[in-house]
């Protein structure tokens, strides 16, 4: 089976990456373009609530547990004392598609866009130290980068680029 086409938006907390990620599945998908997303989380998250069935199946010590109904479907796998998993194990579980946006994930080696934001500009920029960082999204002028530079809030011309940087066919 072949790697999936991969496109990352990276940058610093509040910089923008979610809602930029969001715009972006709908404006590709209205495309017609079949996408999925990685979100990467740096903190402990949970998507199961306390005293839910699932919840009391990993309590008790599943390592997979597994939500199914007509309209989706979840598998939660608890790490316990394993490494957190390389983005190429979680690439491997997904269904194929046509891109797979990932947010977060800041030091892998994959095109990526920056976002920033003025009210986040004294964070030192990532661009400056990731050569896998192909462009740049804000809502400031950034005139300090050879990349290219887009309006954080321009989803069309954000997508025209993630389709040609990708090699997506045109749909």
């Amino acid at each position: 089976m072949s790697s999936p086409r991969v496109f990352g938006i990276s940058g610093w907390k509040n910089s923008g990456k979610t809602g930029l990620t969001v715009r972006l599945v709908a404006e590709l998908t209205r495309r017609g373009y079949r996408i999925s997303t990685i979100k990467h989380a740096h903190h402990d998250f949970d998507i199961d609530k306390p005293g839910a069935d699932s919840f009391r199946h990993r309590e008790a010590g599943a390592c997979e547990v597994a939500i199914v109904s007509g309209r989706r479907f979840a598998i939660m796998h608890e790490l316990r004392e394993e490494s957190e998993p390389r983005l190429d194990d979680i690439l491997a579980r997904l269904e194929p598609c046509d891109l797979v946006l990932i947010e977060g994930y800041k030091r892998e080696p994959v095109p990526k866009i920056e976002t920033r934001r003025l009210e986040s500009k004294s964070r030192e920029p990532l661009s400056s130290n990731d050569p896998h960082i192909v462009a740049i999204a804000a809502d400031h002028a950034v005139t300090d980068t050879a990349v290219p530079v887009f309006d954080l809030d321009d989803t069309a011309a954000i997508s025209d680029f993630i389709v040609k940087v990708t090699g997506l066919p045109r749909q």
